[in-house]
Order: structure tokens, then C-alpha cells, then sequence
């Protein structure tokens, strides 16, 4: 099993969280996508300094940090390095592998044709309405219930490329992937 360490850099904690399960209140999947954030990185949230909507990803590290995206989306991100960093992993998708049929309700696929798995979370708006996570959920552990994140068996083959959807220092390196995958967001270029 390999060890999740949140004390980390950001980019080394979004590897190791690749082939992770999380689940929130018994629902979730494996994760297969990340991208990196730290407070030194101009598109991070905490790089301008803590604020009330931020100051979760300020520590301690294994938290959760919850953010509304274009006001419209909660988006889930764990915290890492020591408290006061200002660092996060956000979790862009996951294979689903439990409370699928939730997941599917509060995702609105109920419907004909709804059945792909792929439609459930990818993505971190997706990721979020399948897990149902809201701003209640910001500052938590994800060590602890309602979260609980199994490490995976073995480490994972990865992909890595630039992020996703951010306009300041997109080209870094910092979006993995399993390798192989098809609940990924968005290919590997």
C-alpha cells in the first residue's frame, strides 16, 4: 500500500493520491485525476494570502478545502504541507466504484441513456454534486468520517501534463492522471 503523506509539496501529494479511494458518507470512487496548487503558484487560491473563503487550505494538512467555482460548483480540494502553507490538491475526477445510483441522482442522469459511469465525475463540478459535498464539508479531515480515503494497493502508472481551465501558469506540469484511464476529465496531450 502506498502512504499518503500531506506534509508533501502539493505536486507530490496529487501523485500519490492517483489510485486512492475516497468516499464521503459511503460514496465515491478511485481517484484518477488531481492537479497541484501552492501558495507560491499564481493561479492557487492562497496565493494572494489567507481570506475567509480560503483559509482552509492554509492547515492543517489532510483537510478538506471546499471552493464554489463560476458560483455555480463546489469543488473539492485537500489540503497539504505544513499549516500556514497555503497549499491543496483539487480532485478533478474519479471512477465511480460505490453509491453509483446516488451518485446518478444528484447528478440528474436518472433519465434514458444516463447510464454511462463516465458522466458522474468527471470533473471537479462533477466530482462534487456526485459526492454531494458543500461548504460544510470545508475544513474537515478526510481521514475521518464522513470521509474516509483508503491509499492505493500499489503506486499507479501516471500521466502528467498542465492544468486545466486556469489562465495563470497553465503550462506547469501539475494535472496526473491513471494512466489508462477513461474516467479522466480531459485526455493527456
Amino acid at each position: 500500500m502506498t502512504v499518503l503523506d500531506f506534509l508533501a509539496p502539493s505536486e507530490e501529494v496529487a501523485r500519490q493520491l492517483i489510485g486512492a479511494t475516497l468516499l464521503l458518507d459511503g460514496v465515491g470512487g478511485r481517484i484518477v485525476e488531481t492537479e497541484a496548487y501552492d501558495r507560491e503558484d499564481p493561479a492557487s487560491h492562497s496565493f494572494s494570502g489567507p481570506t475567509a473563503r480560503n483559509a482552509s487550505m492554509f492547515g492543517p494538512p489532510g483537510r478538506v478545502y471546499v471552493y464554489r467555482s463560476y458560483g455555480i460548483h463546489w469543488c473539492l480540494n485537500l489540503v497539504c504541507r505544513e499549516a500556514g502553507h497555503g497549499a491543496g490538491v483539487l480532485i478533478r475526477a474519479l471512477e465511480p466504484t460505490a453509491g453509483i445510483d446516488r451518485m446518478r441522482q444528484r447528478r440528474g442522469l436518472d433519465g434514458p441513456g444516463a447510464q454511462d459511469p463516465r458522466l458522474l465525475c468527471a470533473g471537479p463540478g462533477r466530482v462534487g454534486q456526485a459526492l454531494g459535498i458543500g461548504r460544510q464539508h470545508d475544513g474537515m479531515r478526510v481521514d475521518e468520517p464522513p470521509f474516509q480515503l483508503v491509499p492505493a494497493a500499489v503506486a499507479a502508472s501516471l500521466l502528467a501534463g498542465p492544468r486545466i481551465g486556469i489562465s495563470k501558469a497553465a503550462q506547469r506540469p501539475w494535472r496526473f492522471g491513471l494512466a489508462g484511464s477513461r474516467f479522466l476529465s480531459r485526455p493527456f496531450q
